[in-house]
């Protein structure tokens, strides 16, 4: 098979994962291409971002879940699938462990593993102002940027106007994304699997504004105000750009779908319990 590798290696056990994947890809006949310089004495190919999914079947994303989400923005609009490595931290799209690394590698390898989908968002400018890279898997989130001042949001659903709020921000997120940002402000958890737009505000000056779940099929269209003349738009906490007053961003589901690759008991559910302590009993003192 075809790997590609993606890689942040600032994160520790970063360099002895890398190497013990180009030993593996060696001594298995497997092709393996790298994305980035490493930093790792290697005499494989580096191929250029743009030409990497045409030369790929898999791509093994090794760091934290920005990684991932970097990953798949770059491979997604091709159907790479995306396999994650978690180096450290919480993790909770790169579920498996570098230990986990060459076992896994091998069941790819048999054809012993599962693809899941999940959709992204795509965000478009009225101002006509072109974004690198529109799409997320996790969260859009337009908040009040720079300052810290309440901003006048207005939300319209289909060209009907649904909700006005006064607050910090606002986040439009993926499933996938229900248990990132969206969550810490008191969004729903909802299965990755599931095809839908959550919007959630950040510091509502309101408390009758709650978030609110949207058809995948239905088209957001967001217009702010602020005192101070602008705000931010960030795209999976990586992508960000100065918004001035009356922009409006139009969000809507993406064309396409990212592959992530998973394994049998390895639920979301699981991951749930594991990653979030979810469904624990808290233990008092005296326990």
């Amino acid at each position: 098979m075809r790997f590609g590798l993606i890689a942040n290696l600032k994160r520790e056990g970063g360099v002895d994962a890398v190497r013990a994947f180009i030993k593996w890809a060696k001594e298995t006949s497997n092709n393996l291409f790298l994305c980035q310089p490493l930093g790792v004495d290697t005499d494989l190919q580096l191929l250029e971002p743009d030409s990497l999914s045409d030369s790929i079947d898999i791509v093994v994303s090794m760091g934290g879940d920005g990684t991932l989400l970097a990953s798949a923005r770059q491979v997604g609009p091709a159907g790479i699938p995306v396999l994650g490595i978690n180096l450290g931290s919480l993790g909770f799209l790169t579920q498996l462990t570098p230990s986990q690394l060459i076992p896994s590698l091998d069941a790819i390898v048999r054809g012993e593993y599962q693809t899941e989908y999940r959709m992204l968002l795509k965000a478009e400018l009225s101002s006509g102002m072109t974004i690198d890279s529109p799409y997320a898997l996790n969260d859009i989130v337009i908040d009040n940027g720079p300052v810290s001042r309440l901003i006048d949001i207005n939300m319209t659903v289909n060209g009907e106007e649904v909700v006005s709020y006064r607050a910090d921000g606002l986040i439009i997120a993926t499933p996938t994304g229900s248990t990132a940002y969206s969550l810490a402000v008191g969004g729903p958890i909802l299965h990755p699997g599931m095809e839908a737009i959550i919007a959630s505000p950040i510091s509502s000056f309101s408390l009758s504004t709650r978030p609110m779940v949207f058809s995948s099929r239905e088209s957001l269209e967001i217009s702010i105000h602020s005192d101070h003349g602008q705000a931010g738009l960030t795209l999976d906490g990586q992508i960000m750009m100065t918004l001035k007053n009356n922009d409006r961003v139009k969000i809507r589901r993406a064309g396409f779908d990212v592959k992530l690759v998973t394994f049998s008991g390895n639920s979301f559910y699981t991951v749930l319990k594991n990653k979030l302590h979810w469904g624990y009993r808290p233990i008092a003192e005296d326990e």
